[in-house]
């Protein structure tokens, strides 16, 4: 029997573990990168875990979330990501080289690889044939710091693509957004997609990173691409073609299930708010007036994206009342675009250029005004994470984002009355990599500069065997990283300090969540029901470790989003699920819930009796930990559990 591209690359990096699905495993992983949204916790946790130097051939430290320098805290932050990298070992990316899954992919991706990184957007290095994954910061750190990565081996679902797609107006944006129609938000959960078919040699490497990109919207583990001679013209382009080698599929090759998808048969699509997955075609929706129009983030901000971009505004004017703001990826592209003229075209019909950065995707700025439609070639449209809590966020791909913003409202871009140019990705890419500073050998003296606002990682204490406490949150579906923890300009900056950004845990949810949840924290602490996907989006820990500062001790849920789930066990706050949906309807905010001999229950059958003290029931929930983590669980966590193994 042949095998898949998962499959062959899990096993050359398998550290211990059958290779079967449904199994855990351990990896031994070949790159691991942060952002500094995340990576501030990640490069505390490794500290305080007391290793020397990373331990996996290549790390890199990003900056590309909190760029907007309004007071000390960003700036300080940048500083103790720096000295953190040379102290290290790790690559550091400064602030203006770009979002780092657009760089990793030019300078450091490579097929074959495995790789992590502290953003659920990771899987963007799919497109070169990388199994990137999107971890959270403490288990990055542990890997850092030699563990091998542990996972259940997913599913594998073969995407098998054929024909091409309708260019100019139907862009790799454009596919992924009809993926999602099809499986929605929790179709990829447990399972990586790997595509395959006569359909991707149509596609090059940056429009298949905008399909892996977001995969992630899936729920996905990750996805992946082959790698062919279109990988290695990218890999020749960026310098880079030692790092090539030819990946693909057996012929014979088994998956645990297969869609096939038509390129020609897709339209231009758009998925109106607040999810994703609520994607219709675009001309369905004809007429509708715009306010706003960003382009770029981590999905579409390539040179070919960008380059499109500026050829369809060039001697044009945008509607007078669309505000147009574009961040192109990577300095790379910003760049290549100036010294070609592009940005003076965007320039001149009216766009506003921002950095090189994450911006408006993760409410950094340009936030919309009240109940504005805004319509982004972004990855994501959750109630209020654009920074406006009323605004209606659509995502479309760029060729259709641009020609909104002329027109100033939705038009099916096959009726736009304009030249739309088919852009390709260039022979040669400009090398100017004189934003990254790679690590030094001799680095144990290095002092790691810490400011005022950041402040040491919390632990959690082992675990009790019986925990009696109040229902704080009942929740519905497909509650959202963004809903646990925000971000935005006020909340983000103080990432580093987990006191100050508890404050903002469920604020758009329920204002008084905090407050109330230190009430209770001396009493036995607190539960939090959940409904299906609960913690899906972003790998954001702080989502796990500020609810756990304020006394989160179990979530009950009918399903997790992988990602959260992880997090929320390595700092040591017990995910349950329900036996009964009947007994998620029953429970209410408020109800004092009682669960004993905890230890031995998770040593068992993991099977629990919940005592509902308030309406005087009981109900069981069960738990589906694989051995090591229930030792985390017991330990408090993953810290102390990883301290115990180093040391």
């Amino acid at each position: 029997m042949g095998k898949n591209l998962i499959e062959k690359i899990l096993e050359s990096h398998l550290s211990y573990g059958e290779l079967k699905t449904g199994n855990t495993i351990g990896v031994n992983v070949d790159q691991v990168y942060t952002q500094d949204a995340t990576g501030t916790m990640t490069w505390l946790e490794f500290e305080a875990i007391g290793i020397d130097k990373v331990k996996v051939p290549l790390a890199v430290s990003y900056i590309d979330h909190n760029m907007l320098q309004s007071n000390f805290m960003n700036a300080d932050d940048h500083i103790f990501l720096q000295t953190a990298a040379e102290r290290f070992g790790a690559f550091f990316s400064k602030p203006g080289n770009g979002i780092c899954h657009q760089i990793h992919l030019e300078r450091f991706a490579a097929p074959g690889k495995i790789a992590l990184g502290t953003d659920s957007h990771t899987p963007t290095g799919g497109g070169i044939g990388t199994l990137s994954i999107g971890v959270g910061g403490l288990e990055a750190a542990t890997v850092m710091a030699g563990l091998p990565f542990e996972v259940v081996v997913p599913e594998v679902l073969h995407v098998r693509l054929k024909g091409a797609l309708k260019r100019p107006y139907v862009t790799a944006m454009d596919v992924i957004l009809t993926l999602l129609k099809l499986l929605s938000v929790k179709g990829g959960v447990g399972k990586i997609l790997e595509y395959g078919g006569s359909g991707i040699e149509t596609l090059n490497i940056t429009e298949r990173a905008t399909i892996t990109n977001m995969g992630a919207e899936l729920g996905a583990t990750t996805s992946i691409f082959p790698s062919d001679m279109k990988t290695l013209s990218f890999l020749k382009a960026e310098g880079r073609e030692k790092d090539w080698i030819e990946l693909k599929a057996d012929d014979d090759a088994e998956y645990d299930d297969i869609i096939n998808i038509d390129l020609s048969s897709i339209e231009p699509m758009i998925a109106q708010p607040h999810s994703p997955d609520n994607v219709i075609p675009v001309k369905d929706i004809a007429g509708l007036k715009v306010n706003q129009i960003c382009i770029g983030s981590c999905t579409n901000s390539s040179y070919q994206a960008m380059k499109t971009v500026a050829s369809i505004l060039k001697g044009k004017t945008i509607h007078k009342n669309v505000n147009l703001l574009i961040n192109p990826g990577s300095k790379q592209v910003y760049e290549m675009l100036a010294r070609e003229g592009l940005i003076a075209e965007m320039i001149a019909a009216g766009a506003r250029m921002l950095e090189a950065s994450c911006g408006p995707c993760i409410g950094m700025g340009g936030a919309p005004g009240s109940s504005h439609v805004s319509v982004r070639s972004y990855n994501r449209n959750f109630k209020g994470r654009s920074g406006t809590k009323d605004a209606l966020i659509y995502l479309a791909s760029p060729v259709s984002c641009a020609i909104f913003s002329l027109k100033g409202k939705i038009i099916n871009p096959e009726d736009f009355d304009g030249e739309i140019p088919i852009i390709n990705e260039p022979e040669l890419f400009t090398i100017n990599d004189n934003l990254i500073i790679p690590p030094s050998k001799t680095t144990i003296d290095t002092k790691i500069v810490k400011g005022p606002n950041i402040k040491d990682v919390p632990l959690k204490e082992p675990l009790r065997d019986r925990i009696e406490a109040e229902i704080l949150l009942k929740l519905g579906n497909n509650i959202t990283t963004d809903d646990i923890m925000p971000a935005g300009s006020q909340v983000l900056p103080l990432r580093s300090n987990i006191p100050a950004i508890s404050e903002f845990v469920f604020k758009n949810i329920d204002i008084t969540f905090s407050q109330r949840a230190k009430e209770l924290k001396e009493k036995g602490g607190c539960i939090i029901i959940g409904g299906d996907n609960y913690g899906q989006g972003s790998s954001r820990e702080h989502a796990a470790i500020a609810p756990m500062y304020l006394g989160l001790q179990v979530v009950i849920a009918k399903s997790f989003a992988r990602i959260h789930r992880a997090n929320l066990i390595n700092f040591g706050v017990i995910p349950l699920l329900f036996v009964s949906e009947q007994d998620y309807l029953k429970v209410e905010q408020g109800d004092q819930l009682l669960i004993e001999h905890i230890i031995n229950g998770l040593k068992g059958n993991q099977r629990f009796k919940v005592q509902n003290k308030t309406q005087g029931y009981i109900f069981e929930a069960y738990s589906n930990l694989n051995e090591k983590e229930k030792d985390l669980i017991i330990k408090g966590g993953l810290l102390p559990y990883t301290k115990a193994k180093i040391e």
